[in-house]
């Protein structure tokens, strides 16, 4: 009995320390949307050249999670958390020498190493928290992990914003001739707003290194046997997961499509401060939180999978609304988007990896690679945005696409046939 109670808290603990990790790279993942914006001011460019701010981040998603998976598979799943907590703490810290040198290419760098490192975290804890416990509750247990990543995601994006986003918003013409240090000086004043966030995280992110570091995490089985090849690439032919990684390629790209143009598209095409653009993000982020409890709760009562199809039939219907009319019409139908993407990540992932037994680590490095739809689709939807001004809102049949993909995931794709 005492060794079960001793067992049981090893695991209360261990996923209490995982769900910090959601946490974190959420305000990673979530600060890039401001940096987007901030980025168009400091380095003069269009919605469409700044949106490879994403592509850089995104990219290491497809680059690492093999490696990344070899390197678990090896030696454990928390090598793998601290490795990617350090290696995320340097590249925060690399935003001091970035904001001085001022140049995007060394910015598209430093969120590369950034993502780098958050792609360890991503790799490690989404699977492992699927197989910490109870295996007929593992999607239940990763959607509550994930809402703590929409916890995350509201404090980047109704707080940390702020820091960054100053409101004052000038070209050479337009900037008032009593600014100190003239236009020189205005942008030294919006680079130095990007690094104190950059700084919070990398710090927060080397404590909780530390803390992993003399903490002794539980092992699960495969980790015990070392059973299996480093990384087996036929487990792409059960159908289930390579339907997985199809979806979650188009969630990806279909979330951050809209995330990553939500303050561009306030301040840009309906005439909003960044002050009040930054407030109706948290609003947007809140939505999203809210969807992920909501969403857990539920989840005791429904089947996942129907709810999949439930919440990606809603987000078409609502991306359909945005195409259509845009305006601010389309801003109330994106904080609607965002509650119901709530779920679609997590679920989509433990379905996918259902059954995978000694391969869970190789499912979860393929899934994990899918993310770089968001190095794709969202540059695809500011192009739009950016080229078709007058028409903008039908940049926003991109993610309807993205949803639909999902809503079949959830009704067919998600289907275990053995192998």
């Amino acid at each position: 009995m005492k060794n079960y109670g001793e067992k049981k808290l090893s695991i209360v603990v261990a996923l209490a320390m995982v769900f910090s990790l959601f946490f974190l790279w959420a305000i990673s993942n979530n600060l890039l949307p401001t940096m987007i914006k901030q980025i168009m001011k400091t380095c003069q460019l269009n919605a469409f050249q700044a949106s490879f701010t994403e592509t850089s981040y995104w990219l290491a998603y497809f680059i690492f999670p093999i490696p990344i998976a070899i390197f678990m598979k090896q030696f454990s799943y928390k090598s793998g958390v601290v490795f990617g907590l350090l290696l995320a703490a340097f590249g925060g810290f690399m935003f001091i020498p970035a904001t001085i040198a001022q140049s995007y290419w060394i910015y598209l760098m430093v969120f590369f190493i950034i993502a780098a490192g958050m792609c360890f975290l991503e790799t490690a804890a989404n699977p492992y928290v699927t197989v910490l416990g109870d295996p007929t509750r593992s999607t239940r247990r990763l959607n509550m992990a994930q809402a703590f990543n929409g916890l995350g995601a509201f404090v980047a994006a109704m707080f940390l914003s702020k820091l960054v986003l100053s409101g004052d918003v000038y070209t050479p013409e337009t900037l008032p001739a009593n600014y100190v240090g003239g236009w020189e000086g205005y942008i030294a004043t919006e680079t130095n707003n990007m690094k104190l966030p950059y700084i919070i995280l990398a710090s927060l992110l080397l404590i909780i290194a530390i803390v992993f570091i003399f903490t002794k995490l539980p092992k699960i089985q495969e980790e015990e046997t070392h059973q299996g090849k480093l990384i087996n690439f036929a487990v792409m032919k059960r159908a289930h997961l390579r339907n997985g990684v199809i979806a979650q390629f188009f969630y990806n790209g279909g979330q951050t499509a809209i995330n990553s143009m939500f303050l561009i598209y306030c301040c840009l095409y309906n005439g909003m401060t960044e002050e009040k653009a930054t407030t109706f993000f948290g609003y947007y982020m809140l939505s999203f939180l809210l969807g992920r409890w909501i969403g857990t709760l539920l989840m005791s009562k429904f089947h996942p999978q129907k709810m999949l199809v439930v919440y990606g039939i809603a987000n078409v219907v609502l991306c359909l609304v945005i195409a259509i009319f845009g305006g601010m019409v389309g801003v109330y139908a994106m904080i609607g988007v965002s509650f119901f993407m709530s779920i679609m990540y997590p679920t989509q992932f433990s379905l996918a990896i259902e059954d995978l037994k000694e391969d869970t680590k190789s499912g979860s490095a393929f899934l994990v690679m899918a993310i770089v739809g968001n190095a794709i689709l969202p540059p695809a939807t500011a192009y739009v945005l950016h080229n078709f001004k007058e028409i903008y809102h039908v940049a926003y049949f991109i993610p309807m696409v993205c949803f639909a993909v999902c809503a079949w995931y959830g009704w067919k794709g998600y289907i275990v046939r053995k192998a």
